[in-house]
């Protein structure tokens, strides 16, 4: 007969391992943030090439894992549905553009394209709320506006502020495209620092006062977080502090021709790009920058000085966060994620839109712009911007930093990756799960896989394409090649001819099209992409 003493002691060790084991992976558990911005180029940053004072963002860059082959999907909302849920944005409603305020459009679209997330798709919120993490939101939602259950209280987050509808002015937001916190919106949003209100610093302000009460509430505080920080900037218009502009005033005298010269220079020394890497011609609508007289060219970099103040002041907001997390004890375990919701913008005339010259003016503005010629420079060395599938419009800077599980690598990581990636991720560190149905609907399954192996350096090993739609722009990218098309999917059915097909690995820049020398793999990845498109909803548009 069995001594009951032992069976006593061998069930209290197996108790106790398995205690120890469970509180082991609850305690790893990482805060997470998510920062998302808002119409930046993949030369930017000066960790991914750019001349920008980005000091805190490259330093996350050096400390974490940066992918040099991330996608979007190449517009605001449709990268934001996507982000948030993890699938195609053709399965969650945003096919195309979510609704403007107070616009119905989507009432007579197909499902695909009703403009604003259904409920056959979960948010990260929701999953993670699910799990055990409190969940907040701070900055430009652009998922749904025009119905309250459509907005981010009615998806998951417990607290929130920001932009609910999208683009808002930056010193002076008005309805319909003014501040929200919760459910109510503010008519005259008070500044949260030492100088006038700013979306940028308010939002980074916000997320840290919710923080803050995060770990003031002794229900709360026992649980991890996740947070959500979405920047409007440096999406148009185009308006920034002085202190800032006033730091990059004259540096862009160069113009654009040299400025991405000398971008990807720096990003073949960083290792970003092969050295054998060619520069795309400049963009057919920009001129030469010798050809504008003085007073053009000194218009033009006050343009672009006051786009690269906009991303500076928003790595300075990074870094005050950051600050945060480190003075609080927060730092070590938290998965910090960056990236750019699309491209460069070349939205308006090449040479931009709006007025600027008289900052009084600029601040009142709604849509001034840089234009194509230097949106071209910010997406060096691509050609194409926000809108297309090229590399120009769907390549993002991304970068992960978790110092509890992250070591500092030297080498990119260069598998290529996309969107739908990063639910997958943010379901694995959290130990939560990805349901089936929610809250009575059925449930979209997930294409993406797992991030967590790049974390290590380690391979993806994933078992199907990445594919993109968007305004009838596709891609198809399979290991090192790539079928990319303008105009190929538009509403009056597939135009196969329009594909382009290029060896990314030799031709990042989309220099070489092989698509006439290599039929057989033009028709191949094209049934691919259809069998997609099918499955996920882009028709009937």
């Amino acid at each position: 007969m069995l001594n009951l003493k032992v069976l006593f002691s061998v069930t209290f060790v197996l108790f106790f391992l398995v205690t120890t084991r469970v509180n082991a992976v609850e305690e790893m558990r990482p805060n997470i943030i998510l920062i998302m911005v808002d119409d930046m180029g993949f030369s930017d940053l000066g960790c991914y090439g750019g001349e920008i004072e980005t000091p805190n963002l490259d330093a996350l860059a050096a400390g974490g894992v940066r992918f040099s082959q991330f996608y979007n999907t190449a517009r605001c909302c449709p990268t934001r549905a996507t982000l948030m849920t993890g699938l195609h944005p053709h399965q969650t409603g945003i096919g195309w553009m979510t609704n403007p305020p107070g616009n119905t459009r989507g009432e007579t679209k197909p499902p695909s394209y009703q403009g604003y997330l259904n409920r056959q798709c979960v948010t990260i919120a929701e999953v993670l709320q699910s799990a055990g993490y409190a969940t907040y939101m701070t900055g430009k939602w652009h998922l749904g506006f025009n119905a309250k259950d459509r907005w981010p209280l009615q998806r998951g987050f417990e607290k929130y502020f920001g932009c609910i509808s999208g683009a808002t002015r930056f010193f002076y937001p008005e309805e319909p495209r003014g501040m929200t916190l919760g459910n109510e919106h503010i008519k005259t949003p008070p500044s949260t620092t030492d100088r006038r209100f700013y979306t940028t610093d308010a939002f980074t302000d916000y997320a840290i006062h919710f923080l803050k009460e995060h770990q003031q509430n002794s229900t709360q505080q026992e649980k991890p977080f996740f947070l959500y920080l979405a920047y409007t900037a440096p999406h148009w218009p185009l308006q920034a502090h002085e202190e800032e502009i006033k730091k990059y005033r004259g540096k862009y005298r160069i113009g654009w021709d040299e400025l991405r010269k000398q971008r990807l220079a720096k990003q073949k020394k960083l290792g970003l790009l092969p050295a054998d890497t060619k520069l795309s011609p400049r963009n057919e609508a920009a001129p030469a920058w010798d050809s504008l007289d003085k007073q053009k060219q000194n218009e033009m970099d006050l343009k672009m000085s006051v786009y690269a103040a906009m991303v500076d002041r928003m790595d300075q907001n990074i870094g005050k966060l950051v600050d945060w997390l480190k003075a609080n004890q927060q730092y070590d375990n938290t998965l910090i994620l960056f990236l750019s919701d699309n491209g460069a913008c070349a939205e308006g005339p090449a040479l931009g839109r709006g007025r600027f010259m008289n900052p009084k003016n600029r601040d009142q503005e709604h849509s001034n712009s840089y234009g194509k010629a230097w949106a071209n420079a910010s997406n060096t060395p691509f050609r194409l911007f926000k809108h297309y599938a090229h590399e120009g419009g769907t390549s993002t800077p991304f970068l992960m930093h978790w110092p509890a599980q992250i070591q500092p690598r030297k080498e990119w990581y260069t598998e290529p990756a996309q969107l739908i990636d990063i639910m997958p991720t943010l379901v694995d560190v959290a130990g939560a799960k990805y349901p089936k149905t929610y809250a009575g609907n059925e449930i979209h399954a997930l294409d993406g896989v797992s991030l967590r192996p790049a974390m290590q350096g380690k391979r993806l090993n994933r078992a199907a394409p990445l594919f993109i739609e968007h305004e009838s722009n596709a891609f198809v990218r399979d290991g090192d090649w790539k079928l990319v098309g303008r105009g190929v999917s538009p509403a009056k059915g597939f135009q196969p001819q329009k594909w382009e097909l290029y060896d990314v690995k030799q031709d990042r820049t989309e220099l070489n099209n092989l698509a006439k020398e290599k039929p057989e793999m033009v028709s191949d990845l094209s049934a691919q992409w259809q069998a997609w498109a099918k499955r996920v909803g882009v028709y009937p548009k």
